[in-house]
């Protein structure tokens, strides 16, 4: 029951106020058909919009089956209108954009109804009023009496206790009026339908109650409700009993309503494809800043990922490289800029000229650079151990001090070294004994040749869980011919790009004979030009059917047949020609595939010719550690057992003149003849050394300083053979100390020689016989047992080392690496490893800590940053123009809110809370952020396909290619979505404001 006390409802402020009602009390059954009469301005629609929850009352009280709506929040009377209010509008008020079934069923989202019900009801209610046949036509394509009939369809769908009709037949013909009045009729016999007109003729007619204001008073009511009298009908049927229950139920439920967020976008899109012209543009004006951000995006996105590209190439071919033995290159650089500021301190006069002496200084500074010793066991059991390492590094390899030598057969059957160095340095003249000299006093040697691409064998790279070679190798190479290398014993065959090798390297590896490369160094040397390169092409199978063999340094040496040290007999032709074809010696070599840089590779990792497998490199351990030689020298630190002699020790002491005579003594008892002639020779050669000090004492006891000058002038000319004039001037300034010391030397050498030549001439007669007697009596001083000894039999002391010899075949420990290479992917990894080193150094004593240069760092490691920083100021820029487009959607929105005032009304009138009119533009506004997102991110990538085509026409930059990426793409469209969202908050908080009264009055 409805129940209106004393309500006054009043407009304006101050002295402008409008007393619409004043006063009206009133209470109508449950089911009733009120007319209201009065002229215009009355106050009756006022009323009516009281009744519906549409405008609120300035005092008294409306009261809904016995609650009075005092305390009602806006939550209750958007509850009310939806359960318990059905509106039928004068001018329909039906929403154009949607569909009949659409208006009607709208009511229903509202209310939280599935889709499904809602359909269903809709299509009953729409079938009641006999429309079932125009559910898809928009209202604009129905007549005014069908338009009301949907108005009439959508104020039952949810089955309300009160239908409000506003004039309803005032835009109708007759004879529609009828039936819709006819329609209304029927509905009161079970609700309370309260109907506005100005024609007291259809009141008459069909209204079961007619009531008159004027002048917002109550001043006739043709059946008024008397409570007493109602109590005692006996009216209230099972039926009306089960209509309370309902609505009692219904009120229950006022609290749940709201409109879907699916309801809302549906709405927002209908009336969006009803502008598609102005939606396309407004959408294309708001791509333009994700069409500006988008392109920026792709083109960091591929430069990024073409130097994400470089950097695993430039990572996997410089690697962080621990060394055994490290150069201090920061001391190194310090000294040289110490240098530097030194020489510009300098001060210099413009009358004097000076020698520049700054490339001596440089080589003072390399030569004084610390050489830094790293623990490398210790190392590697972190690298193997350390969790940070393991995630980071793409792969970890580890190098040895081990000898490898491969021969092959020339062209002209000789048999050369596979080693470039090996072949040059004999070029130039060097001995083998020079080469390893030179190669054990610079560790950074071979480091040196790999990076100048002078090494033809090299390790390449383990795979994971045991694979001969791993990804990182194969992602940058392809296979040309053959396989990669399973076994130990395989190689592959690394060619250039072109199926290329270096023409020098074709020389070492016995494609062609090495007096070419002599010529052709000659040639070079000479200043003369090259014409004949000799044969420059092989087919794979020549090369494949080559003999190469490893033959190890253990297995160079043979037992002396004295039993004492070790012969090389690699050191001669005919020695290494019985390695080479020696069944039992020596490991053949097979090339079992051939391989070349990929195209999209920029920097390849191998700088070798010959890539063989770390299997091979275990083996050589394996089988080095093993041999015979190399077990002799492990288990004598004391003896060199190449050589058969002692090591030099710093605790060596040198026999005794006691010790060295009885060493002679025991060598002339066991000599023969000729020999104790040759030492008796010796002996007698040998001046009194108290005679000669006699005649050097007589000889400078009158010291003449020009004499001297000029007799040590003419021994100097004389040895020099240059004129003496020229020697005068340097001796002249000599002091005297120097000229009696020179003097005194001349002296005594002169003494030598002259007794010397007198011993000579006297024993030149006598037999070896004879001479040999004459050794057995003579008697020997304690100086010419030295002299003997000396010469004869000094003692035998190796000009090598234990750990000389131990480098010099090759041995090596597995957990003791010379190099430790560690591969990052990218810069931020290998930082990460590099923070994980110095976290190890901070944990060891100060010998123990890590030393090494990383190269990597000195190369491009802010370059992906300053790419990164240019393309967020870009960004930034652009942004603006995203920031203008959203604000434009905002006034477009704001616009549409003005359109849609009188949508607004009836989504009110409905039942729609204001929030659920702020969900609906916000929503459009989604929509349209969606639109330009999506419009801005295709339009990027269509542009995408001509950039890529400028860069690689203007550039050399193949492979980089722009593109969206998919993350960006969606991050992108999402703040499209965002900033028009957060545009279309203030439109849409005004359409959420508005009166839903003066909406419904808009055109």
């Amino acid at each position: 029951m409805l129940q209106l006390k004393d309500i006054v409802k009043k407009y304006g402020v101050g002295d402008n106020v409008v007393t619409a009602l004043g006063g009206v009390s009133i209470t109508f059954r449950e089911s009733e058909f009120v007319a209201v009469l009065g002229h215009s301005g009355c106050g009756k629609t006022t009323l009516l919009n009281i009744i519906g929850g549409l405008d609120h009352y300035t005092s008294g009280d409306l009261v809904i089956n016995g609650t009075s709506t005092k305390e009602y929040k806006d939550r209750d009377w958007d509850a009310y209108r939806n359960h318990s209010i059905g509106f039928i509008f004068q001018s329909y008020n039906l929403i154009p954009h949607q569909t009949v079934l659409s208006n009607v069923e709208l009511a229903l989202t509202i209310s939280g109804v599935s889709k499904s019900e809602r359909r269903k009801r809709a299509k009953e209610a729409l079938e009641k009023v006999g429309l079932g046949d125009q559910l898809h036509k928009k209202p604009n394509q129905m007549s005014g009496g069908q338009m009301q009939r949907v108005a009439i369809a959508r104020a039952l769908i949810n089955d309300p206790d009160i239908l409000l009709a506003d004039e309803p037949t005032g835009a109708l013909d007759s004879e529609t009026s009828i039936q819709v009045m006819e329609l209304l009729k029927e509905i009161a016999k079970d609700k309370l339908v309260i109907m506005v007109t100005h024609n007291p003729e259809l009141a008459e007619q069909y209204a079961t109650r007619i009531v008159r204001i004027k002048d917002g008073k109550l001043t006739d009511d043709s059946n008024p409700y008397n409570g007493e009298k109602e109590k005692k009908k006996k009216t209230k049927t099972a039926k009306s009993e089960k209509a309370s229950k309902a609505k009692k139920d219904g009120s229950e439920k006022k609290k749940k309503v709201s409109m879907s967020f699916g309801t809302a976008v549906s709405l927002s899109l209908n009336n969006l494809l009803t502008k598609k012209g102005r939606t396309i543009l407004t959408a294309f004006a708001g791509s333009i800043g994700i069409i500006g951000i988008a392109l920026i995006l792709s083109l960091a996105t591929g430069i990024n990922e073409y130097i994400d590209d470089i950097q695993e190439e430039t990572l996997s071919s410089y690697p962080l490289e621990i060394m055994r033995e490290n150069t201090d290159t920061t001391g190194m650089l310090n000294a040289l800029m110490n240098n530097k500021q030194e020489y510009d301190k300098r001060v210099f006069k413009d009358d004097t000229v000076y020698a520049n002496t700054q490339v001596y200084d440089m080589f003072n500074s390399f030569n004084a650079s610390a050489k830094q010793i790293n623990n490398m066991k210790d190392f590697k059991t972190f690298v193997d151990s350390d969790s940070v390492i393991k995630e980071k590094a793409s792969a970890v390899g580890y190098r040895y001090d081990v000898k490898m030598p491969v021969f092959t057969e020339a062209p002209s059957g000789e048999i050369i070294k596979v080693d470039f160095m090996d072949m040059y340095s004999k070029a130039m003249g060097m001995s083998d004994s020079d080469m390893m000299a030179a190669s054990m006093n610079n560790p950074m040697a071979d480091m040196e040749m790999q990076a100048f691409g002078l090494n033809i064998m090299e390790e390449m790279l383990a795979g994971e869980n045991g694979e001969p070679v791993s990804d990182i190798v194969k992602e940058q190479y392809e296979v040309v011919n053959g396989r990669w290398p399973e076994n130990y014993d395989e190689v592959v065959v690394v060619l250039t790009r072109n199926n290329e090798l270096p023409d020098i390297m074709a020389y070492p590896m016995g494609l062609k004979d090495k007096e070419g490369f002599n010529e052709k160094l000659k040639a070079v040397m000479s200043n003369q030009e090259i014409n004949d390169y000799g044969k420059t092409e092989w087919s794979l199978d020549e090369i494949t059917e080559k003999k190469f063999k490893m033959i190890l340094p253990c297995e160079y040496y043979q037992k002396n047949l004295t039993g004492k040290g070790f012969n090389d007999i690699s050191a001669t032709e005919t020695g290494l020609d019985y390695l080479f074809d020696s069944d039992d010696i020596g490991t053949d070599i097979k090339i079992v595939g051939f391989i070349r840089p990929t195209e999209d590779v920029k920097a390849p990792m191998l700088k070798g010719y010959i890539g063989y497998t770390s299997q091979l490199t275990q083996y050589v351990i394996d089988k080095t550690n093993n041999s015979d030689i190399v077990k002799s020298q492990l288990d004598d630190k004391e003896n060199d057992v190449i050589t058969g002699t002692k090591f030099m020790t710093d605790d060596y002491v040198e026999p005794t003149p006691e010790k060295k005579a009885a060493t002679v003594k025991e060598f002339i008892k066991n000599s023969d003849i000729a020999t104790k002639a040759d030492i008796y020779r010796l002996v007698a050669s040998q001046p009194d050394p108290a005679q000669a000090d006699a005649q050097v004492a007589a000889a400078m006891k009158d010291f003449d300083r020009k004499q001297f000058i000029e007799q040590i002038t003419q021994m100097y000319s004389s040895e020099l053979g240059v004129d003496a004039s020229q020697i005068t001037a340097f001796v002249s300034q000599m002091s005297d100390d120097d000229i009696k010391q020179y003097a005194e030397q001349a002296i005594r050498e002169q003494i030598a020689q002259q007794y010397a030549q007198m011993a000579q001439e006297q024993l030149g007669s006598l037999p070896d016989a004879e001479l040999a007697k004459l050794l057995d009596s003579a008697e020997i001083s304690s100086e010419n047992y030295g002299v003997i000894f000396d010469k004869y039999t000094p003692e035998e002391i190796s000009q090598s080392t234990y750990d000389d010899n131990l480098k010099l075949l090759g041995v090596a420990d597995e957990s003791d690496p010379s190099i430790i290479r560690i591969f990052a992917k990218s810069f931020e990894d290998k930082d990460e490893i590099a923070d994980a080193i110095t976290r190890y150094n901070n944990g060891v004593d100060e010998a123990d800590v890590i030393h090494y240069t990383d190269i990597v760092a000195l190369l491009m490691s802010s370059i992906t940053g300053i790419i990164s920083g240019i393309s967020y100021l870009l960004i930034a820029f652009v942004g603006i123009s995203l920031v203008v487009s959203s604000i434009m959607i905002g006034i477009i929105t704001y616009i549409s809110v003005l359109e849609r005032t009188r949508e607004i009304g009836i989504l009110r009138a409905i039942g729609a809370s204001k929030h659920n009119v702020r969900t609906v533009f916000n929503a459009e506004t989604l929509l349209v952020g969606l639109a330009a997102g999506l419009i801005g991110i295709g339009v990027s990538v269509l542009l995408t396909i001509p950039i890529n085509a400028i860069i690689h026409s203007l550039t050399s930059l193949d492979t980089l290619r722009a593109h969206v990426p998919v993350t960006g793409a969606i991050v992108l469209i999402i703040i499209s979505m965002v900033l028009t969202l957060i545009a279309g908050l203030i439109p849409s908080g005004v359409a959420a404001r508005k009166d839903p009264v003066e909406a419904l009055r808009t055109e």
